[in-house]
């Protein structure tokens, strides 16, 4: 007889389904045959994905892990459904290798940039709207 599976191991094969994904998504990026707006939204996924920084930074309460539980998951799942059946099970199979040798999903410093970019501008923006705002 089958035994259900409890939640807590329904939520950690799905973690690990969204982290060989993410890796999956590592691999499609190179590949010729993943069409370019796959290829775009992927390659920001990935960056945002393999940073060690968070653009939502995880010592904010409650927002802090919004990105880490709803958006990278999501735009990993959305990116995942633009990709064609065989460029993903080719990805896949190559990610299911990449773990099973490394252990370890690959980081990125490209993506820590992008991140850091985006903090930077957002201080411009918020510094510039504050500035206008006391000048009227």
């Amino acid at each position: 007889m089958l035994r259900p599976m409890s939640i807590s191991s329904s939520l950690r094969a799905w973690a690990k389904r969204i982290k060989r994904d993410g890796v999956t998504l590592w691999f499609a990026g190179k590949n010729s045959r993943t069409p370019w707006y796959a290829k775009a939204l992927g390659v920001f996924v990935v960056a945002y994905a393999l940073s060690p920084i968070d653009l939502i930074p995880d010592f904010i309460p409650v927002l802090g892990y919004v990105d880490d539980v709803l958006l990278l998951p999501g735009l990993i799942l959305l990116t995942i459904k633009l990709l064609p059946a065989d460029v993903l099970a080719e990805c896949r199979g190559q990610a299911d290798e990449w773990m099973a040798s490394k252990g370890a999903k690959p980081t990125s410093k490209v993506g820590a940039a992008l991140i850091v970019l985006l903090w930077l501008l957002a201080c411009w923006a918020a510094w510039y709207w504050w500035t206008t705002w006391r000048n009227v």
